[in-house]
């Protein structure tokens, strides 16, 4: 029902600043507190990014221009996410649930693609490498695993070795970039097979966006991944090699 003044939606009105909501919002969290003078800044990020700090009395939020159109509710529970974090707080799970159904709308998903796609760069090296080349190694995959029908992403070599991410598959730009650290003459053959080979199920086997949560690695995903020859051995293999290139 829609009354003459101000209308409410989840205890946000529909003429509140964003810096008085969260005012408010610090308010009903943290009631002992002084509530501190109110910054709200939205960025040009190339995703849903929000960040909050909080110094010498003054509350700072930037926040992705992609969500200064949301819906009352969800910048209300943005809010209330953000100021939980601040203070290293479990946000509330029904205000987390109305940020992520949001997130995961199918009309918003495509957004943040697109606006991906023209504000962000992919950097990473040529997928010839020095002990591998990428484009061989997806050609021979392709062949064995996919019939030879899997359209080539752009392939190439992250600029970081990276231990901690192996590989991954960049919907928005079509890429799938590997690790540098697998680009040596230490690195088994089956570990930068198995490696690329998961990435490329990415493309086969795409995220399953649900109204809470996103699902990378569906179970057909999974069961995919155990058709590799030696799967046990290659995650093993590839273990190891991370194990002891930390060390070196």
């Amino acid at each position: 029902m829609l009354h003459s003044g101000k209308m409410q939606a989840e205890g946000t009105t529909i003429f509140e600043k964003p810096e008085e909501a969260y005012r408010r919002v610090f308010q009903a969290l943290k009631p002992q507190e002084p509530v501190p003078s109110v910054t709200v800044d939205f960025k040009s990020y190339t995703s849903a990014n929000s960040r909050i700090r909080l110094s010498s009395g003054h509350l700072l939020v930037e926040i992705s221009d992609l969500l200064q159109g949301a819906p009352l509710a969800v910048q209300d529970a943005l809010a209330h996410i953000l100021i939980s974090k601040l203070y290293r707080r479990q946000p509330d799970r029904g205000q987390v649930a109305v940020y992520r159904r949001y997130l995961n709308r199918a009309d918003i998903r495509r957004t943040l693609q697109r606006v991906k796609q023209e504000r962000g760069r992919k950097h990473y090296r040529d997928p010839k490498g020095l002990h591998y080349n990428l484009c061989e190694v997806f050609d021979e995959l392709n062949f064995t695993h996919f019939n030879g029908l899997m359209a080539p992403p752009q392939l190439g070599w992250s600029l970081r070795p990276s231990r901690s991410t192996l590989g991954h598959y960049d919907p928005s730009h079509n890429a799938i970039i590997l690790s540098g650290l697998l680009d040596s003459p230490e690195a088994p053959a089956i570990a930068v097979k198995y490696v690329m080979f998961h990435e490329m199920l990415h493309l086969r086997y795409p995220t399953d966006y649900r109204a809470l949560r996103r699902c990378i690695h569906t179970p057909e995903f999974r069961a995919a991944e155990r058709q590799f020859p030696g799967y046990q051995i290659a995650k093993a293999t590839l273990r190891k090699f991370v194990e002891s290139a930390s060390k070196r």
